[in-house]
């Protein structure tokens, strides 16, 4: 499920007028091995709770881009945190706490259902009952925090499971691998948002065309290419410069034809953008690439 088809998942369920406050809460330790795909499999295959931490870290993605999982390795005991990838902005609180919550109910998997953390805390503020989360959590839960982490003590971290089957472990990594270089031969945020943008009519497009597109809020979208080193604007222009160049190569429309078509205001408008894109005025551009039919010559306006 995309992150924008998630989200509005959340938002129709705490719209709800008996939405509990510690719903994100309750459904995380509600998860089971299936409901975390390949990772709650390898997870339950894990020799320790620091095997399945590292397993988190790498393979978390094929949960959800939403965010990352790192462990923070410390004497005596270590963090396991959780943070979103998205703007916080888009993310409810009790997406988090689901997030969270699953994590410690996925360490119960190896460790036994009376484990618990030293601590949990998280980055956004209470809502609800104190006494809900030490029930479901076990442990002390703080609030406003730096980050949205699970501090582990170190000895209940390395202590090896007596039961463990290291060779269905490295099948299901095998796998879960496989999956991972599937995932990151996907197109990034930039290149799919570059394919919308090659079928879209340039004058008036926003980025909210793609965001729909890809079920992202327009922010997440913003942020997104941001991470990737690039932006709208940019795409945008790109966009302009490649539509551009296709029309001078293959019509004979005059500039002020042109340039509503690329989304620029008329003739000057596109010289100045093309002179700047390729060092020279679209007329000469053309004269150089002018299609070889004679029927297809005539004034090109600059």
């Amino acid at each position: 499920m995309e992150f924008g088809e998630m989200r509005a998942l959340w938002d129709a369920v705490l719209a709800a007028r008996d939405a509990d406050p510690h719903t994100g809460l309750l459904v995380g330790d509600r998860i089971r091995p299936e409901g975390l795909h390949i990772l709650g499999h390898l997870v339950l295959t894990c020799a320790s709770l620091a095997d399945a931490a590292e397993a988190a870290e790498r393979y978390h993605p094929l949960v959800s881009q939403a965010g990352t999982v790192t462990l923070h390795r410390r004497s005596g005991a270590s963090r396991i945190c959780y943070r979103p990838t998205v703007d916080p902005a888009d993310m409810h609180p009790q997406q988090v706490e689901a997030i969270v919550s699953s994590m410690v109910r996925a360490a119960r998997w190896i460790a036994g259902d009376e484990w618990a953390p030293l601590a949990v805390s998280f980055a956004h503020p209470l809502a609800g009952s104190p006494e809900s989360y030490v029930r479901v959590l076990g442990c002390h839960v703080t609030f406003d925090a730096p980050e949205n982490a699970i501090t582990v003590a170190n000895e209940d971290l390395d202590r090896r499971r007596p039961l463990y089957d290291p060779a269905l472990n490295a099948l299901h990594r095998a796998y879960a691998d496989r999956l991972l270089h599937e995932l990151s031969a996907v197109a990034t945020v930039a290149e799919r948002v570059g394919q919308w943008l090659e079928h879209a009519a340039l004058a008036g497009a926003g980025p909210e065309g793609p965001a729909k597109e890809l079920n992202l809020s327009v922010r997440t979208l913003r942020r997104a290419l941001h991470t990737e080193g690039t932006t709208w604007r940019a795409l945008l222009d790109a966009a302009r410069h490649g539509r551009t160049r296709r029309l001078l190569e293959t019509t004979a429309l005059p500039l002020d034809r042109i340039a509503p078509l690329v989304g620029l205001s008329g003739a000057t408008a596109l010289v100045r953008a093309f002179t700047r894109w390729e060092g020279k005025p679209p007329g000469a551009y053309r004269n150089r690439h002018r299609p070889a039919s004679p029927d297809r010559g005539g004034a090109d306006g600059g």
